[in-house]
C-alpha cells in the first residue's frame, strides 16, 4: 500500500508540472524598442520560463548584445531577474552580423512565472539601445482572440476589429492583467481610422483614468503619433 501510494503521489506531481506546462507562440504584445527583434516563442514550465527570440540585422557592419540585466516585470512593478542566456554574447561582447538581413536567433530564461500571469514585460537594463517588450500576453486564449481582432483589422474590416477589441477591454476592465496597453491603444486608433472621433475620445480618456501599468508610456506612444484628445 505504500509503494502505491508514493507511486500515486509521483503521477500527482507529474500531472501538476504538466497542466502547469504551456507555450506560446508568437505572443502578442504591446510596444516594442526594436523593428526587427521577435519573439518566436515563450515556454512556461514549472521550473523556469524560457523566450526563444530571433532579431534580424539591418545595416552592413551591425552587430548585437544581450546585457546581463534583463527582467520579467509583473503589471505590479515586482521583478524577475534573467538566470542565464544563450545563443548569444552578453555585452560588452558582440555579435557581429556578416550581412543585412541576417538573422539571430537566441534564447533567455527567467525562474517560472507567478501562477495566473497572463501578462509581462521584457526589459532589458543597460546604458544604450537597450531591448524591450511592453505588454507581452502569455494567455493563448486572449492571444487567439488578439489575433482575430488583427486579422479583421488587416482584412479592411476595423470596424469589426475595434468592436472585437472593446469587448476584450470590457471583459478583462479593472482586472489589471497588464494587456490595457495593447487593447486601448487599438481601439483608439481603429476608431480614429473609421472616422469615430468621438469613440477614438472617449477610449482615449478613459485610458487616461485608467490604472494600466506603464499608461505614461502607451500615452506618450499615441501622443507622439499625433493622438490627442
Amino acid at each position: 500500500m505504500k509503494k502505491r501510494a508514493s507511486v500515486t503521489g509521483i503521477l500527482l506531481l507529474l500531472m501538476a508540472g504538466v497542466l502547469y506546462s504551456q507555450t506560446i507562440i508568437n505572443p502578442n504584445y504591446s510596444l516594442k524598442s526594436h523593428e526587427t527583434l521577435d519573439i518566436i516563442k515563450v515556454e512556461e514550465r514549472p521550473e523556469a520560463t524560457i523566450f526563444y527570440m530571433s532579431i534580424e540585422n539591418r545595416i552592413e557592419g551591425g552587430s548585437f548584445c544581450a546585457d546581463k540585466n534583463i527582467f520579467l516585470i509583473y503589471p505590479d512593478g515586482k521583478k524577475s531577474r534573467l538566470e542565464s542566456s544563450s545563443g548569444i554574447p552578453v555585452c560588452p561582447d558582440t555579435y557581429k552580423f556578416k550581412a543585412p538581413g541576417e538573422k539571430l536567433e537566441f534564447v533567455l530564461t527567467f525562474p517560472a512565472l507567478k501562477a495566473g500571469t497572463k501578462c509581462i514585460d521584457l526589459i532589458e537594463e543597460c546604458a544604450d539601445n537597450c531591448f524591450s517588450f511592453y505588454g507581452i500576453v502569455l494567455d493563448n486564449t486572449l492571444n487567439n482572440r488578439i489575433d482575430n481582432a488583427f486579422t479583421l483589422a488587416e482584412n479592411d474590416e476595423a470596424a469589426k476589429a475595434m468592436i472585437s477589441f472593446i469587448i476584450i477591454a470590457e471583459e478583462i476592465d479593472r482586472s489589471n492583467l497588464g494587456i490595457e496597453g495593447l487593447l486601448y491603444i487599438n481601439i483608439i486608433k481603429l476608431a480614429g481610422e473609421t472616422g469615430d472621433v468621438a469613440k477614438a475620445e472617449e477610449w482615449y480618456k478613459k485610458f487616461k483614468l485608467s490604472d494600466a501599468p506603464r499608461l505614461a508610456t502607451y500615452i506618450k506612444f499615441l501622443n507622439d503619433q499625433g493622438i490627442k484628445y
